[in-house]
Protein backbone atom coordinates (compact mmCIF):
# COMPACT_ATOMS: atom_id res chain seq x y z
CA UNK A 1 0.00 0.00 0.00
CA UNK A 2 1.28 3.25 -0.49
CA UNK A 3 1.98 5.17 2.30
CA UNK A 4 1.31 9.02 1.88
CA UNK A 5 2.16 11.64 4.84
CA UNK A 6 -0.45 14.06 4.20
CA UNK A 7 -2.95 10.90 3.29
CA UNK A 8 -5.22 11.95 6.41
CA UNK A 9 -6.17 15.26 5.31
CA UNK A 10 -6.30 14.83 1.39
CA UNK A 11 -9.98 14.90 1.45
CA UNK A 12 -10.06 18.64 3.18
CA UNK A 13 -7.83 20.75 2.80
CA UNK A 14 -9.45 23.66 4.55
CA UNK A 15 -9.42 21.67 8.04
CA UNK A 16 -6.18 20.97 8.07
CA UNK A 17 -5.27 24.62 7.41
CA UNK A 18 -7.83 25.69 9.72
CA UNK A 19 -6.17 23.39 12.71
CA UNK A 20 -2.74 24.26 12.01
CA UNK A 21 -3.64 28.35 12.14
CA UNK A 22 -5.62 27.38 15.19
CA UNK A 23 -2.89 25.41 17.31
CA UNK A 24 0.34 26.64 15.93
CA UNK A 25 0.62 30.04 17.50
CA UNK A 26 1.41 28.32 21.15
CA UNK A 27 4.47 27.33 19.85
CA UNK A 28 6.86 29.97 21.01
CA UNK A 29 9.00 31.63 17.55
CA UNK A 30 11.51 33.51 16.10
CA UNK A 31 9.54 37.34 16.56
CA UNK A 32 12.56 39.25 14.73
CA UNK A 33 16.21 38.47 13.51
CA UNK A 34 17.19 39.36 16.93
CA UNK A 35 15.46 36.23 18.25
CA UNK A 36 14.55 35.57 22.12
CA UNK A 37 16.59 38.32 23.05
CA UNK A 38 14.27 41.11 22.39
CA UNK A 39 12.99 42.93 24.88
CA UNK A 40 13.67 42.48 28.90
CA UNK A 41 11.40 39.44 28.98
CA UNK A 42 13.60 37.81 26.58
CA UNK A 43 16.71 38.82 27.99
CA UNK A 44 15.62 36.93 30.98
CA UNK A 45 14.33 34.11 29.44
CA UNK A 46 17.49 33.41 27.44
CA UNK A 47 19.94 32.37 29.38
CA UNK A 48 17.21 30.21 31.79
CA UNK A 49 16.09 28.49 27.99
CA UNK A 50 19.44 27.45 27.07
CA UNK A 51 20.76 26.07 30.55
CA UNK A 52 17.45 24.07 30.77
CA UNK A 53 18.41 22.55 27.07
CA UNK A 54 21.89 22.24 27.55
CA UNK A 55 21.04 20.39 31.23
CA UNK A 56 18.46 17.82 29.58
CA UNK A 57 20.97 17.28 26.58
CA UNK A 58 18.23 18.56 23.68
CA UNK A 59 20.61 19.63 20.51
CA UNK A 60 20.33 20.86 17.40
CA UNK A 61 20.76 17.76 14.44
CA UNK A 62 21.08 19.66 11.36
CA UNK A 63 22.38 23.26 10.64
CA UNK A 64 19.68 23.29 7.82
CA UNK A 65 17.33 26.97 8.57
CA UNK A 66 14.19 25.25 7.74
CA UNK A 67 14.84 22.74 10.42
CA UNK A 68 12.14 23.83 13.26
CA UNK A 69 12.85 20.50 15.79
CA UNK A 70 15.37 19.80 18.00
CA UNK A 71 16.08 16.27 19.35
CA UNK A 72 17.08 14.69 22.90
CA UNK A 73 17.77 11.13 23.18
CA UNK A 74 16.02 9.17 26.19
CA UNK A 75 15.24 6.04 27.62
CA UNK A 76 11.35 4.80 27.12
CA UNK A 77 9.99 5.30 30.67
CA UNK A 78 7.09 3.20 29.37
CA UNK A 79 5.75 0.13 27.67
CA UNK A 80 4.41 1.09 23.74
CA UNK A 81 3.01 -1.39 21.43
CA UNK A 82 2.20 0.86 18.02
CA UNK A 83 -0.41 0.52 15.74
CA UNK A 84 2.48 -0.63 12.68
CA UNK A 85 3.63 -3.72 15.08
CA UNK A 86 6.76 -1.70 16.52
CA UNK A 87 7.16 -2.60 20.33
CA UNK A 88 8.55 0.24 22.44
CA UNK A 89 9.65 -1.46 26.14
CA UNK A 90 10.45 0.57 29.20
CA UNK A 91 14.33 1.27 28.88
CA UNK A 92 14.51 1.07 24.69
CA UNK A 93 16.20 4.47 22.93
CA UNK A 94 13.53 7.15 21.97
CA UNK A 95 14.22 10.28 20.75
CA UNK A 96 12.11 13.11 21.80
CA UNK A 97 11.39 16.34 20.14
CA UNK A 98 11.39 19.79 21.11
CA UNK A 99 10.89 22.69 18.66
CA UNK A 100 13.76 24.93 17.88
CA UNK A 101 11.92 28.49 18.37
CA UNK A 102 14.55 30.43 17.21
CA UNK A 103 13.80 28.99 13.75
CA UNK A 104 9.82 28.66 13.63
CA UNK A 105 8.75 31.07 11.13
CA UNK A 106 7.64 34.37 12.49
CA UNK A 107 3.72 35.05 12.69
CA UNK A 108 2.78 37.92 10.66
CA UNK A 109 1.90 41.53 12.03
CA UNK A 110 -1.81 40.45 11.36
CA UNK A 111 -1.50 37.07 13.09
CA UNK A 112 -1.52 33.60 12.19
CA UNK A 113 -2.09 33.41 7.87
CA UNK A 114 -3.41 30.40 5.77
CA UNK A 115 0.38 31.20 4.16
CA UNK A 116 1.80 30.75 7.38
CA UNK A 117 0.39 27.58 8.99
CA UNK A 118 1.39 26.04 5.43
CA UNK A 119 4.89 27.50 5.64
CA UNK A 120 4.99 25.48 8.89
CA UNK A 121 3.79 22.54 7.69
CA UNK A 122 6.60 22.31 4.99
CA UNK A 123 9.30 23.28 7.86
CA UNK A 124 8.14 20.50 10.08
CA UNK A 125 7.83 17.49 7.26
CA UNK A 126 11.18 19.43 6.17
CA UNK A 127 12.81 18.58 9.75
CA UNK A 128 11.47 14.79 9.62
CA UNK A 129 13.19 14.04 6.32
CA UNK A 130 16.43 15.58 7.78
CA UNK A 131 15.54 13.78 11.03
CA UNK A 132 15.43 10.17 8.77
CA UNK A 133 18.42 11.58 7.32
CA UNK A 134 20.31 11.51 10.18
CA UNK A 135 19.11 8.65 11.89
CA UNK A 136 20.07 6.57 8.97
CA UNK A 137 23.35 8.03 8.51
CA UNK A 138 24.77 8.25 12.40
CA UNK A 139 25.62 5.46 14.28
CA UNK A 140 24.54 6.90 18.20
CA UNK A 141 21.00 6.35 17.00
CA UNK A 142 21.31 2.86 15.74
CA UNK A 143 19.37 1.60 18.52
CA UNK A 144 16.58 4.37 18.61
CA UNK A 145 13.00 2.51 18.20
CA UNK A 146 10.73 5.52 17.91
CA UNK A 147 10.28 9.31 17.93
CA UNK A 148 7.92 10.99 20.51
CA UNK A 149 6.22 14.21 20.26
CA UNK A 150 4.24 15.47 23.65
CA UNK A 151 2.90 18.69 22.34
CA UNK A 152 1.39 21.27 24.77
CA UNK A 153 -0.27 23.44 22.70
CA UNK A 154 -3.22 23.89 24.63
CA UNK A 155 -6.29 22.45 27.10
CA UNK A 156 -7.72 19.20 27.02
CA UNK A 157 -10.48 20.13 24.88
CA UNK A 158 -8.08 21.20 22.33
CA UNK A 159 -6.04 17.52 22.19
CA UNK A 160 -7.82 15.82 19.51
CA UNK A 161 -7.04 18.72 17.03
CA UNK A 162 -3.92 18.72 17.96
CA UNK A 163 -3.79 14.89 17.64
CA UNK A 164 -5.13 15.66 13.71
CA UNK A 165 -2.47 17.34 13.01
CA UNK A 166 0.00 14.98 14.02
CA UNK A 167 -1.51 11.98 12.42
CA UNK A 168 -1.52 13.85 9.28
CA UNK A 169 2.38 13.84 9.60
CA UNK A 170 2.44 9.97 10.59
CA UNK A 171 2.26 10.15 14.34
CA UNK A 172 -0.09 8.45 16.15
CA UNK A 173 -1.80 9.77 19.48
CA UNK A 174 -1.37 7.56 22.79
CA UNK A 175 -3.31 8.27 26.22
CA UNK A 176 -0.85 10.55 28.29
CA UNK A 177 -0.85 9.81 31.86
CA UNK A 178 -2.52 12.58 33.83
CA UNK A 179 -0.11 14.28 36.62
CA UNK A 180 -1.16 12.18 39.65
CA UNK A 181 0.85 13.42 42.80
CA UNK A 182 1.39 16.93 44.16
CA UNK A 183 5.06 17.21 42.92
CA UNK A 184 4.07 16.30 39.50
CA UNK A 185 1.04 18.67 39.18
CA UNK A 186 3.38 21.44 40.50
CA UNK A 187 5.90 20.41 37.91
CA UNK A 188 3.49 20.22 35.07
CA UNK A 189 2.14 24.25 36.25
CA UNK A 190 5.90 24.59 36.32
CA UNK A 191 6.39 23.87 32.82
CA UNK A 192 3.23 25.49 31.48
CA UNK A 193 4.34 28.62 32.97
CA UNK A 194 7.70 28.36 31.23
CA UNK A 195 6.00 27.73 27.80
CA UNK A 196 3.58 30.56 28.43
CA UNK A 197 6.14 32.59 29.02
CA UNK A 198 8.61 31.78 25.48
CA UNK A 199 5.38 32.62 23.82
CA UNK A 200 4.84 35.89 25.57
CA UNK A 201 8.54 36.91 25.34
CA UNK A 202 7.65 35.90 21.14
CA UNK A 203 4.29 36.94 20.58
CA UNK A 204 2.42 38.69 23.56
CA UNK A 205 -0.97 38.58 21.24
CA UNK A 206 -0.88 34.85 21.41
CA UNK A 207 -1.23 34.33 24.99
CA UNK A 208 -4.79 32.93 26.02
CA UNK A 209 -6.69 33.00 29.17
CA UNK A 210 -6.53 29.05 29.08
CA UNK A 211 -2.27 29.01 28.73
CA UNK A 212 -1.63 27.51 31.89
CA UNK A 213 -4.56 24.73 31.49
CA UNK A 214 -2.19 23.52 28.83
CA UNK A 215 -2.36 19.80 28.61
CA UNK A 216 -0.14 17.31 26.95
CA UNK A 217 -1.21 15.32 23.36
CA UNK A 218 1.38 12.22 23.28
CA UNK A 219 2.05 10.91 19.78
CA UNK A 220 4.82 8.69 18.56
CA UNK A 221 5.71 7.57 15.35
CA UNK A 222 7.84 4.36 15.19
CA UNK A 223 11.07 4.18 13.33
CA UNK A 224 9.99 2.21 10.23
CA UNK A 225 7.45 4.45 9.34
CA UNK A 226 9.52 7.93 9.50
CA UNK A 227 11.79 6.05 7.13
CA UNK A 228 8.95 5.11 4.91
CA UNK A 229 7.44 8.55 4.94
CA UNK A 230 10.38 10.80 4.94
CA UNK A 231 13.35 8.41 4.68
CA UNK A 232 15.57 8.54 1.61
CA UNK A 233 13.48 5.18 -0.07
CA UNK A 234 10.43 6.63 0.55
CA UNK A 235 10.04 7.49 -2.99
CA UNK A 236 11.82 3.94 -4.41
CA UNK A 237 10.51 1.62 -6.34
CA UNK A 238 14.11 -0.79 -5.84
CA UNK A 239 14.89 -2.86 -2.74
CA UNK A 240 17.39 -0.17 -0.49
CA UNK A 241 20.94 -1.61 -0.03
CA UNK A 242 20.10 -3.96 2.86
CA UNK A 243 24.19 -4.28 4.22
CA UNK A 244 24.25 -0.38 4.75
CA UNK A 245 21.79 -0.99 7.54
CA UNK A 246 21.98 -2.64 10.87
CA UNK A 247 20.87 -6.01 11.47
CA UNK A 248 17.49 -5.04 13.26
CA UNK A 249 16.38 -2.21 11.15
CA UNK A 250 17.44 -4.54 7.66
CA UNK A 251 14.73 -7.04 9.14
CA UNK A 252 11.91 -4.58 9.54
CA UNK A 253 12.72 -3.11 6.21
CA UNK A 254 12.75 -6.54 4.72
CA UNK A 255 9.54 -7.42 5.76
CA UNK A 256 7.65 -3.86 4.48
Amino acid sequence: MQLSATSAYSHNEFAWDNDVQSAASQIPHNDSPRRLGNGWLGALLRPLDARLRSSQGIREYTSAAECILRIQLVASDQDVLLSDGTQIRRGDQIIDLHFWTEQVPTIPESGVSLAWARRLTRSFEFSLRELARVLHCRREFDDVQAIRCNLALGPAERSAQIARIMRHCGFERLAARPPQTLSEKMRRLGENILISLLVAARNARAIRSDTLRRDRTLTFISRPMLERLYGVYRNATLSPDLTKIPEGRRRKIAEQ
